[in-house]
């Protein structure tokens, strides 16, 4: 499966590295692709430098190592293609996913629950380990 991940997920895996994500990232890295947008890497980047200025420097070395696929988020999107969100940030992560035609967005971003898609299915970190954690 292709899998698209948000700034979020990728911040705990990054900085905190706890034994959900790192699972998370196990399973991904085994059985599926990993599909990264330039908006969340954008954004990624952004918040390693404000809040996490120590970390920067290591994260090209992470992403380096990640294996993905990269897409592209238009800068200019029609907001009238998409399922309305609460918080309109979150339009070009939502976009990115339906553009790609990804089968999964881990997000652990509870306003993406509230969407009723068909494609991507959305599910946070914890959901996505106890479904496609290999037996």
């Amino acid at each position: 499966m292709r899998i698209m991940l948000d700034t979020n997920v990728l911040v705990s895996a990054f900085v905190f590295k706890g034994q959900t994500i790192l699972r998370m990232i196990d399973i991904l890295t085994g059985n599926h692709s990993i599909v990264l947008s330039s908006y969340v890497l954008d954004e990624l980047k952004e918040i390693i430098k404000d809040k996490f200025p120590a970390k920067y420097a290591e994260l090209d070395v992470f992403l380096t190592s990640l294996p993905f696929e990269y897409v592209y988020t238009p800068d200019i999107l029609d907001k009238t293609k998409y399922p309305a969100l609460r918080d309109s940030d979150d339009l070009p992560v939502l976009a990115s996913s339906i553009m790609a035609d990804v089968d999964i967005l881990l997000t652990g971003d509870k306003d993406f629950f509230s969407l009723e898609l068909d494609r991507p299915e959305i599910l946070m970190p914890t959901q996505f380990v106890e479904q496609y954690q290999p037996i």
